[in-house]
């Protein structure tokens, strides 16, 4: 994808719909857009993992939305169009967030409530950092990093200056986000069998 100058950039939430639709995968960045790398089984297969268990806690208490990747969150916009937007791996929206009348076919206007990242090899520290940062201010609660080679969760809660650090043989505590929440790590981590 040519993405033009940030001085020159002009992206619209249609134009981002558009790009999307064409099957370019993308996040915002300063108005620019930044074309997002197509990642392995392994990385979709625990981005799934943790949508499925989140799923199940937030319907079964009525909690609010949980989405899976691609879903666009516009967390910035000014009078040259959109200037900053993230796409998480899996995501949680607390119930009550959605604007009256709200389009469902737009992008979601905000901040999730609650992010999932799983890193891939090409993912740099200084990417991830301004990614976290991003999320806290303009309203994520919590970001999730996943770590798939380390078998790591990093939780970062927002206005705690320490990340927790979970293993493969914890279990994460999710409130206060997600009061009661515990989900084992063994189940993120789980993968298929692939010799069966």
């Amino acid at each position: 994808m040519d993405a033009p100058s940030a001085e020159k950039s002009k992206l619209s939430e249609q134009a981002m719909l558009r790009l999307a639709a064409e099957g370019q995968s993308f996040e915002v960045v300063d108005g620019v857009p930044v074309p997002m790398s197509p990642v392995g089984f392994r990385h979709v297969w625990i981005a799934a993992n943790v949508y499925r268990l989140l799923y199940a806690y937030a319907t079964q208490h009525q909690l609010g939305y949980v989405c899976t990747d691609s879903l666009i969150y516009v967390l910035h916009t000014d009078s040259d169009g959109v200037r900053l937007s993230r796409v998480p791996d899996a995501s949680f929206i607390r119930k009550g967030r959605l604007p009256k009348g709200f389009d469902l076919a737009r992008p979601f206007p905000g901040a999730p409530d609650l992010a999932i990242e799983v890193m891939s090899p090409e993912d740099t520290a200084a990417e991830l950092l301004r990614r976290i940062r991003d999320y806290h201010t303009h309203g994520t609660a919590q970001v999730w990093v996943i770590y798939p080679e380390q078998r790591e969760l990093h939780q970062y809660i927002k206005g705690e200056k320490n990340a927790r650090l979970y293993t493969e043989a914890d279990n994460l505590d999710a409130a206060p986000l997600l009061e009661g929440l515990h989900i084992a790590l063994t189940d993120v981590f789980q993968l298929p069998d692939v010799d069966e």
